[in-house]
C-alpha cells in the first residue's frame, strides 16, 4: 500500500467518527424531546437518552484510540481531540438534564423546558451540518461561517431564556421546586454553551485550513 492510499482512508475514518459523534448530539436532543412529550414514562425515556450518551462515549474512545495509532491526520490531532471532547460534552449535558428530571420525578413539563429543547434541536442540527463541512477543506471559508453564526445566535437566545426562567422560578415560594427546576434549566443551558464551544473549535480549524 502506497503512502497516498494509506493517508486517504485515515481521513475518511476521522471524518466519519466526527460526524457520528455529532449525530449522537442530534439523537440525544430528539430523545429528550420525546421524553418531554411522553412524561408519564420518564424512567423509560430517560434510559433512551442514557443509551445515546453511552454510544457517544464509545465513539469518543474509538476516536482517541485511532488518534494514538495514526501518524498523519486530516486536520491537527489537537483539534480533532478538542472537537470530540466538545461534541461529547453536548450529549453529556443533555443526559444530565434528562437524569435530573427522572431523579426528581418532576410533575409536569414546563414551557421553559420545551423552549430549551427547541433551541437545542436547532443548534445540534447546525453543529452536525458544520462538522460535515470538514470533508471539503477548500470550501470551509464559504460554507462554515453561516453555521457558526447561527450557533452563536441560538446560544444568545438560550442565555436570555435562562435569565427569564430563573427569574420566574424565584417568584415562587417552594425551595425544592426552585432547586429542582433550576438544575434542569442549568444543564439545558450548559448544553447550548457546549454547542457554542463546538463552533469555537470549528472557527479555529477554519482559521488554519480555510
Amino acid at each position: 500500500m502506497g503512502l497516498k492510499e494509506w493517508i486517504i482512508p485515515q481521513d475518511r475514518v476521522f471524518y466519519d467518527l466526527l460526524e457520528q459523534q455529532a449525530g449522537q448530539a442530534v439523537q440525544a436532543v430528539d430523545a429528550f424531546r420525546h421524553m418531554l412529550t411522553h412524561w408519564q414514562n420518564q424512567d423509560t425515556e430517560r434510559q433512551k437518552v442514557a443509551q445515546i450518551e453511552d454510544k457517544a462515549d464509545r465513539i469518543s474512545h474509538e476516536t482517541f484510540e485511532r488518534l494514538n495509532r495514526t501518524f498523519i491526520t486530516p486536520i491537527d490531532r489537537e483539534d480533532i481531540a478538542r472537537l470530540v471532547h466538545r461534541l461529547d460534552d453536548v450529549v453529556d449535558a443533555i443526559d444530565d438534564a434528562a437524569n435530573s428530571i427522572a431523579i426528581y420525578h418532576l410533575e409536569k413539563v414546563t414551557g421553559e423546558m420545551n423552549e430549551f429543547a427547541g433551541i437545542l434541536e436547532l443548534q445540534v442540527k447546525e453543529v452536525a451540518a458544520l462538522v460535515a463541512k470538514l470533508r471539503v477543506p477548500g470550501r470551509m471559508a464559504r460554507d462554515m461561517p453561516p453555521h457558526i453564526v447561527e450557533i452563536h445566535r441560538l446560544e444568545n437566545e438560550a442565555d436570555a431564556l435562562i435569565n427569564r426562567a430563573v427569574q420566574e422560578l424565584f417568584r415562587g415560594t417552594d425551595p425544592l421546586y426552585i432547586m429542582k427546576h433550576k438544575e434542569v434549566y442549568t444543564y439545558l443551558e450548559a448544553a447550548t454553551d457546549r454547542c457554542e464551544d463546538v463552533a469555537d473549535v470549528m472557527q479555529d480549524i477554519l482559521r488554519k485550513h480555510g
